[in-house]
């Protein structure tokens, strides 16, 4: 669980630095590089953390908020990440692909973990 949130608010904490930085001073080494990237590198975080920790997850009844909590934050930056392929750089494309791995695999593993 702590991969998980390490992994999703990297990047709300880099943009929260961009935001500030611009806004009280003009720091110059804080661009749109310092919030891309992380969102691009979040969902190779939580492929880490869904392929790692798969077979408690689909398993054991704890393992259910690990996978919800992995389900939502894919879908989340799923939606950042096609915003970034748009506006950025065609590599987040990868990122997208990635979460919609997570979210079209994990019903697919549920169901065919024994019960």
């Amino acid at each position: 669980m702590k991969l998980v949130a390490t992994f999703a608010l990297l990047p709300v904490l880099c943009m929260a630095f961009v935001d500030i930085g611009g806004r009280v001073s003009d720091i110059d080494w804080l661009t749109r590089d310092f919030v891309a990237w992380p969102l691009m590198l979040a969902p190779v975080g939580f492929l880490f953390v869904f392929v790692t920790y798969r077979e408690s997850t689909f398993n054991s009844p704890n393992g259910t908020h690990l996978n919800q909590t992995t389900k939502v934050f894919s879908g989340m930056y799923l939606v950042l990440n096609l915003i970034t392929a748009l506006a950025y750089s065609w590599l987040a494309v990868f990122s997208v692909l990635i979460c919609l791995s997570i979210l079209v695999t994990g019903p697919i593993l549920k169901r065919r973990a024994p019960r």
